[in-house]
């Protein structure tokens, strides 16, 4: 995204921080603790080596980092869920002209990795209490939200998210929203391992590789071993320009 829009895009929130009585500060990751896991899991039929949800947790280069390390996902797309085909963009979706969510498509080995685990790191490496933003980037397109793709899902997710209210593990309400998914849209090219190309970048520098850190120390038992790698990856729609990230406040 151009550098305009960056620090236009970052101002704002930290406006909007101002005014409502807050500071920076409340944008700061909710836990720095591993979640409990879910008491209930999702059961998959006898046979079945693959399988895949659709989350949103803020900027889809730092979702997709965290998973790709994961053992048993086998491929992280990121994407945009919860609007139309139209306005599956970035231009649009990061200048919040639509209602889709940056979100990524992990698709993992159920006999690997269970959806319980992919639930548990997913809430605990974003902050599910905030509403509408995660770290600096501000905006209903930076939703934390759960697409499910069936009742299933939906039950379990729901279930998770009330063990977490009532267990006191996080200070404030879960806002995750659980939304229908109706489809995903792989995003433009120059957004697939935004991180691994780009490691230098400063918005990656300031807010993914920490998060990079923070699953290596929280979930060692999870991560690939070394050798182990994604599937390659299908070509997203291709549409939009690649941007300039900026100083690294802000992406948006």
């Amino acid at each position: 995204m151009k550098s305009a829009l960056l620090l236009s895009t970052f101002a704002a929130g930290l406006l909007a921080i101002f005014f409502a009585g807050g500071s920076p500060a409340t944008i700061v990751p909710a836990t720095d603790a591993a979640l409990p896991l879910p008491e209930k899991d999702l059961q998959y039929e006898e046979g079945v080596t693959e399988a895949t949800v659709v989350v949103a947790g803020g900027c889809f280069w730092c979702t997709e980092a965290v998973f790709e390390k994961i053992r048993g996902v086998t491929q992280v797309v990121p994407g945009y869920s919860g609007g139309t085909r139209e306005t599956a963009t970035y231009d649009d979706v990061a200048r919040g002209r639509s209602t889709h969510a940056e979100s990524i498509q992990i698709t993992f080995d159920p006999t690997e990795v269970s959806f319980a685990k992919i639930m548990q790191i997913f809430f605990t490496m974003h902050d599910p209490t905030q509403l509408n933003q995660q770290t600096p980037d501000i905006g209903k397109q930076y939703r934390s939200a759960v697409f499910f793709a069936n009742e299933s899902e939906r039950e379990i997710v729901a279930a998770y998210i009330k063990q977490l209210d009532e267990s006191g593990a996080l200070d404030k309400p879960v806002a995750t929203t659980l939304e229908p998914l109706e489809i995903f849209f792989p995003a433009e090219d120059y957004h697939q391992d935004y991180v691994q190309h780009n490691p230098r970048d400063g918005y990656v520098v300031q807010w993914a590789l920490p998060k990079l850190a923070k699953v290596e120390k929280l979930f060692p038992d999870d991560l690939k071993r070394s050798g182990e790698a994604n599937e390659n990856k299908g070509k997203g729609s291709g549409r939009g320009k690649e941007g300039n990230r900026g100083s690294g406040s802000s992406k948006k």
